[in-house]
């Protein structure tokens, strides 16, 4: 893999001159750990050939920790009623006819702004690598919605959601396919589901609903979920800083820094 750095907003008053992170895959085997260093897939501009990754405030479930909450309890009784079958499939397996597309974009065209996925961003999405599987939940026989995700060996991105929003009006169905996704990746045994970002009070939801969360927080998956949602919560104010310099106690994190560090080393040396 390899990082690189691209120039953004500075601020010379304080020091702080931003820049966006990337990185680009030279083989599909690295994504586990991109994922783990807190990298998720982008897919903005079209025209990008490489498996290029972006570093954000990502979400992820370890699923060593996950077990129903009472609202993940809630949520299923709500649906339970529809009994809803779910089938894991290949992508290549699934083929991309106008009933697909049109199911995704009219879901899209609804619920995503900005027409944040036209037909060519989707094609171009589902031409990715990253993306390798749909979990597709039918009821009656007929799809009600589709989830494309990536499975790269013990980890699993839950990475785009679509599916019947007229449901919505009677089940909450959107939480219930993250819940159940969840539930299925806890099946087969796999360490961790990535959830995308979770920015803003839109996404509060994510941090509220589901056992053994962490987000990355730029330095480290960090379990400190009320954190996590006072975040969320101030996200629409921009900050007059970055938040190392905006810490009561720079020092104190400074020495957590340098401390991982150590231990780092001591342990690449004991496996020597």
């Amino acid at each position: 893999m390899k990082i690189f750095f691209s120039e953004s907003n500075n601020e010379y008053k304080s020091y702080t001159f931003n820049y966006a992170i990337y990185c680009v895959a030279a083989s599909i085997d690295e994504l586990p750990e991109i994922y783990n260093r807190g990298f998720l897939p982008y897919s903005s501009d079209t025209t990008i050939q490489k498996e290029i990754f972006y570093l954000a405030r990502s979400l992820r479930v370890n699923l060593a920790d996950f077990a129903d909450s009472s609202e993940n309890r809630r949520v299923n009784r709500k649906v339970a009623p529809l009994n809803i079958s779910v089938d894991f499939i290949p992508k290549s397996a699934i083929q991309l006819d106008d009933q697909l597309l049109n199911f995704c974009l009219s879901y899209a065209k609804e619920r995503f702004s900005n027409n944040a996925m036209n037909e060519a961003r989707l094609k171009y999405i589902l031409s990715r690598e990253v993306g390798t599987h749909w979990l597709r939940f039918q009821l009656d026989g007929k799809p009600i919605g589709y989830v494309l995700s990536g499975l790269h060996g013990k980890i699993f991105h839950y990475w785009y959601a679509f599916f019947d929003s007229s449901l919505l009006r009677e089940y909450p169905l959107g939480k219930w396919i993250m819940w159940r996704t969840i539930h299925w990746a806890k099946e087969q045994n796999l360490d961790y589901v990535y959830l995308g970002t979770c920015y803003g009070k839109s996404a509060l939801y994510k941090a509220r609903d589901f056992k053994g969360l962490a987000f990355f927080d730029g330095r480290q998956w960090n379990v400190n979920i009320k954190l996590l949602k006072e975040w969320c919560k101030t996200d629409s104010e921009p900050l007059v800083k970055d938040r190392f310099k905006l810490l009561s106690e720079p020092n104190v994190a400074l020495d957590v820094v340098m401390g991982d560090e150590i231990d780092n080393i001591l342990k690449k040396e004991i496996k020597q």
